[in-house]
């Protein structure tokens, strides 16, 4: 077990826009077994940390109350809510974590955190279970662990993982890489020694803060002035705990850096080992991927001459005469902009260009 299970809960999840937006960005979305995306991340937490943590933006706080107040009044009570005045990338909210936990200790006594995202699939849960206790195990020497996965094709959408000497699926880390071109990914794969970045990670939080201290000055020194929260600083939401007083957070995110984890730390770190996975991964990292969950629905659609097309929408849509379209609409019911996207498949990583041009037009509002 791990004393604290961060969930990194931030972000607006654009590659899935429109559905996925600051409003409701693409961790609360629906993902399997009729739960979010943050409620599988969730209950993976809550197997592994005797309390969990979640770091996520103030507007998104209510679709976290929202998804745990879902789970037994037991559960409940280990769950613990910090919300981010100000998005800052990964760094400063694991810098703040760690802060949160050390502060938590008794009797200077060391804790040991699990960092998890909030956006992908993750099964089966026993063997992540495992894999996990065995990255614990390797983060008591005192090294941040990193989870690697085992490339199953040619990827330009993650970055990698190099790994050196190891053995019981335990491995020194030689290198992180950036997302590769085509041909680089290729030869990855062919070579046996580059995994997927899941982007979690596993470490002694003594261990770590003195890695930001010597690593990333610029980003934990504004949570170092911090002090442990009173219990006046907490409101109950129906029978979470969100922290909603604690002096000075607000400064401290906005002195801080805003970098992400890899590039301040792990990137740095000189003592990093890799969890070779066992378990299932998915990154829903665009529509052509989510769609592979079945989430449509069929009553909203009317279909004429028309194949393998995907619908998601809030409003009824009809198709004539059109094949491999992948069509998503939001009609603004919820007081957002309304907002369409229509694409073929195979050209559904072109959303994030669109919502760059969406920015570059000056009409943040869709976002």
């Amino acid at each position: 077990m791990f004393n604290d299970c961060i969930i990194m809960a931030g972000g607006s999840g654009t590659r899935l826009w429109p559905a996925s937006s600051s409003r409701l960005p693409k961790q609360f979305l629906p993902a399997a077994d009729n739960k979010s995306f943050f409620t599988l991340a969730l209950e993976r937490a809550l197997a592994l940390g005797e309390r969990v943590v979640i770091i996520t933006g103030n507007s998104h706080i209510p679709h976290v109350i929202r998804d745990a107040s879902k789970l037994e009044a037991a559960e409940r009570k280990r769950i613990f809510v910090i919300g981010e005045p100000v998005a800052k990338n990964t760094a400063p909210a694991i810098a703040c974590a760690v802060v949160y936990s050390l502060l938590s200790a008794k009797n200077n006594q060391d804790r040991n955190m699990l960092v998890l995202t909030s956006d992908h699939i993750i099964k089966p849960l026993k063997v992540f279970k495992s894999d996990s206790l065995l990255a614990a195990k390797a983060a008591a020497g005192n090294q941040l662990v990193v989870f690697g996965i085992p490339p199953a094709r040619p990827e330009t959408g993650y970055g990698y993982i190099e790994i050196s000497a190891g053995k019981d699926n335990v491995f020194d880390v030689a290198a992180f890489h950036e997302k590769p071109d085509a041909e680089t990914a290729k030869k990855y794969g062919a070579s046996g020694k580059f995994f997927w970045n899941s982007g979690m990670f596993a470490f002694n939080c003594s261990f770590m803060i003195e890695q930001f201290r010597s690593l990333a000055p610029d980003v934990i020194q504004p949570f170092d002035k911090l002090k442990e929260p009173k219990a006046a600083d907490y409101t109950a939401k129906k029978g979470i705990k969100v922290l909603t007083g604690w002096k000075g957070l607000n400064n401290a995110y906005k002195n801080t850096k805003g970098i992400s984890f890899d590039y301040a730390i792990a990137e740095k770190c000189r003592k990093t080992a890799m969890v070779r996975t066992n378990f299932d991964w998915i990154d829903i990292g665009n529509w052509e991927e989510y769609v592979k969950l079945g989430k449509n629905d069929e009553s909203q659609v009317f279909s004429v001459d028309s194949n393998a097309c995907y619908v998601d929408s809030d409003i009824p849509v009809a198709l004539a005469g059109v094949d491999d379209l992948i069509v998503v609409i939001r009609s603004g019911k919820d007081g957002s902009v309304p907002s369409a996207l229509i694409t073929r498949k195979g050209q559904t990583q072109k959303v994030r260009n669109i919502t760059d041009n969406i920015k570059a037009a000056g009409r943040g509002e869709l976002l």
